[in-house]
Order: structure tokens, then C-alpha cells, then sequence
């Protein structure tokens, strides 16, 4: 069993750190969603943003949005030039998916300024490409509203996901310590 713990020592800290560090912030996360009940900015000031931000985008390439708050669950309706379209709820403000993308990069950590670095321009690139996504998946249920069940769930998840493996793939090739300590 020894000998096992000691051949796997590095996976075994892959996991447990990458563990650790999803389980902490989600829970922080939780705690953040939980004390936002109420809030003047609904459904939680991050989801709010992240709704007038698309909102702001899409006007400015002239497609006249409105954002209407949901009288029955969490959640902001987007209505693009009259037409309900979809609704902006907590989990399209990306921060479940930078908790993830995190948690990878500190388990498998370099140097503390590079992490840290990356950390933060990667939560912002994420940030940043949620934003657009939404924007595109709007722009699409616009056009091609019967494409929704496969805009939504297929082509629009991927791009954030794509992103956040491209980011991880970067990373693990260019600045982790994984491979290092074993030359």
C-alpha cells in the first residue's frame, strides 16, 4: 500500500488539492449566492451584471434589448426587440465555470506570481468569453429560434468549456510544476 501512495504520490495531491479547492469555493460561492437573497441587484449582483453587460453589448450592435426582472423564479429576462428570448439565471454568469478552472490550476501549480497571474487574466479571459457567448447565443435564438435545444445546450457549452480546456491545456504545458519535479 506504501508503495502505491508513493508512485501515485503526485496524483494523489492532484486530487485531493483539486478537491479541496472546488469543494472551499463552491461553499464560498454558496455563501455569497445565499447572503445575495434579497439584494437590490437580482438575482445576485454578479448575474445582474453580467445581464446588463450582454444587455449593453447587444445594443451596441443595434439589437434593441431590454432586461426585465422574472416575477416567479431567480432570473432576468432578455428581450431582444420585443421578442422574450431567454433567461439570464445564475449559472450563465460563469463563476461555477472559473471555480473549476481554479481549482485545475491550483492543483497543478507553478510559481506563486505566475500563478496567481494566470489566475486572474484567466478568470478574466473566461469572464470575458461568457459575455460574448451569451451575446451570440441571443443573436442566434434570434434568428434561428427552432436551433434552440442545440444552441443552447451544445454549441454555446462548448465554447466556454473549449475555452477553459484551451486555458488549462496552456497552462499545464507552459507553467505548472508537473513534469518538473520528476527530471
Amino acid at each position: 500500500m506504501k508503495s502505491l501512495f508513493i508512485k501515485y504520490k503526485s496524483v494523489i495531491k492532484f486530487i485531493l488539492t483539486f478537491l479541496l479547492v472546488y469543494i472551499g469555493m463552491s461553499l464560498l460561492y454558496k455563501l455569497y449566492l445565499n447572503a445575495s437573497v434579497g439584494s437590490q441587484y437580482f438575482p445576485d449582483y454578479i448575474t445582474n451584471l453580467v445581464a446588463y453587460q450582454c444587455q449593453a453589448l447587444l445594443n451596441f450592435i443595434n439589437y434593441n434589448t431590454e432586461l426585465v426582472k422574472h416575477l416567479t423564479e431567480p432570473s432576468i429576462k432578455l428581450i431582444i426587440r420585443g421578442h422574450y428570448l431567454a433567461r439570464v439565471v445564475e449559472g450563465c454568469n460563469a463563476v461555477s465555470v472559473i471555480i473549476l478552472f481554479m481549482a485545475f490550476v491550483i492543483a497543478f501549480s507553478g510559481k506563486l506570481k505566475t500563478t496567481i497571474i494566470f489566475l486572474l487574466s484567466g478568470s478574466v479571459i473566461i469572464y470575458v468569453v461568457n459575455l460574448i457567448r451569451i451575446v451570440l447565443i441571443s443573436v442566434a435564438l434570434y434568428h434561428f429560434p427552432k436551433q434552440s435545444e442545440i444552441l443552447h445546450s451544445v454549441v454555446f457549452p462548448g465554447i466556454i468549456y473549449g475555452m477553459v480546456f484551451l486555458l488549462w491545456m496552456f497552462w499545464v504545458n507552459r507553467f505548472s510544476n508537473i513534469g518538473k519535479n520528476n527530471e
